[in-house]
């Protein structure tokens, strides 16, 4: 069963930013029924106030509409919403020239107030929400401008003057100028969490392909030579041979001899890479998370353990480090490693718990990086021990003995 709350700490940090952005554009339209519509029940009659009420509510049901389809075009996912722009611009002309019908034909005084008002707000908010479909200062502005300029020329039937209508048009300008920034600025925001996230993600990848990259040169530097002085001597040998010399024997076996060479050198490249020291995992796992942009800290002593030990343990130091950067989103990465009752443990904790049932980045999806690691440190009669620890917290806790004379050791080195 999902917890309450369970599906925003399901969102990444952009899509939470884009949820905030989504429903902040929603109560802009909230905002206009209740201070156009809802507040013209204290101005005028019931019926008059009822009919302003719906026209602003389908003002801002469309309001809302476009800027959530604006939203998506933005992100890249929809088309440009060209024809609901126009939609919104021909109901934001009904709804306006209705407000000037009413405060020109109804009753005078407090009728006249309420539809200026409906008149006023509903230019306002439709040009705010119009500027969110284009690009572009220029076309921003035209939008705001045309919005201002309409404002003033449909006060002429009202026969006001020409200085309320100037001062009609500057107000449409600087309050729809207003909310167009505001909703600008959330979406050039929004982009922007989205680029910052992108490129953590591309930090990540480029991390694991050093890695990779580094690997690579090392096997090229143990094999390239060696191959090619392999491949002398056998064009040596098939030279010598076919002359009927002796000498190809020998270099036949002198390629036999560097063949086998090579062979052990990649065993000892490959038996690095895979039992590295557990000092060397966690200088590796700090570089890697930083270049990824995520902060490390490292505590503890690995002094003076047995190979096995530091074998085992620098084997979850690194399939941990890479869970975190493909699956997590993790701002946040401890390591802790401790000496307790004869024991080594090596503690991994971050923050990038994403999924409803608690797993964490240290585990990969299918469970198999997991699975990999029991495997290994039960030959050392280690266990391991993965799952959350708290808000948003990953923990996996691995422990391996000591033996005897490395325990006795240990506690020298602590002691001293």
């Amino acid at each position: 069963m999902r917890r309450p709350g369970g599906w925003w700490r399901l969102k990444s940090t952009p899509e939470k930013v884009e949820t905030y952005t989504r429903w902040s554009f929603h109560f802009f339209g909230g905002i206009e029924v209740f201070a156009l519509g809802v507040s013209a029940y204290g101005r005028t009659g019931v019926g008059l106030a009822s009919a302003l009420c719906l026209l602003v509510t389908v003002h801002a049901a469309v309001c809302m509409l476009v800027s959530s389809r604006a939203l998506d075009w933005t992100l890249g996912r929809r088309p440009q919403p060209v024809r609901l722009m126009w939609t919104l611009v021909a109901v934001t002309a009904v709804v306006a020239i209705t407000a000037v019908v009413i405060a020109d034909r109804g009753p005078a005084g407090e009728v006249e107030t309420a539809a200026g008002s409906v008149y006023g707000g509903v230019m306002c908010f439709g040009a705010g929400v119009i500027t969110l479909g284009v690009r572009g200062r220029r076309r921003m502005v035209a939008v705001v401008g045309a919005f201002a300029l309409g404002a003033g020329l449909m006060t002429f039937p009202l026969e006001m003057p020409a200085l309320a209508s100037v001062v009609l048009a500057g107000l449409v300008m600087v309050t729809g100028g207003f909310l167009a920034v505001t909703s600008i600025f959330s979406l050039w925001l929004l982009n922007a969490v989205y680029a910052l996230d992108d490129a953590k993600e591309t930090r990540a990848r480029l991390a694991v392909a050093e890695e990779r990259l580094r690997f690579g040169r090392d096997m090229h530097d143990v094999m390239g030579r060696n191959l090619a002085v392999i491949a002398l001597k056998s064009e040596l040998a098939v030279q010598l041979s076919r002359r009927g010399r002796p000498e190809a024997v020998e270099q036949m076996i002198e390629v036999q001899r560097i063949a086998q060479e090579s062979q052990r050198e990649v065993r000892d490249v490959v038996r690095g890479y895979r039992e590295a020291a557990l000092e060397v995992e966690l200088a590796g796992a700090r570089g890697v998370l930083s270049a990824a942009g995520i902060v490390s800290e490292i505590t503890g002593e690995t002094a003076g353990l047995p190979s096995e030990v530091q074998s085992a343990l620098g084997w979850v130091v690194r399939e941990a480090t890479t869970n975190v950067l493909r699956h997590g989103d993790a701002e946040k990465v401890a390591v802790v490693v401790r000496m307790s009752e004869g024991r080594v443990v090596l503690t991994v904790e971050n923050d990038g718990v994403t999924e409803a049932t608690g797993d964490g980045p240290s585990a990969d999806s299918g469970g198999s990086g997991l699975a990999g690691l029991r495997e290994r440190l039960s030959a050392v009669d280690g266990t391991l021990e993965a799952g959350p620890a708290g808000k948003g917290v990953f923990r996996l806790t691995a422990e391996v003995p000591l033996p005897a004379a490395a325990t006795g050791a240990a506690a020298l080195g602590v002691a001293s």
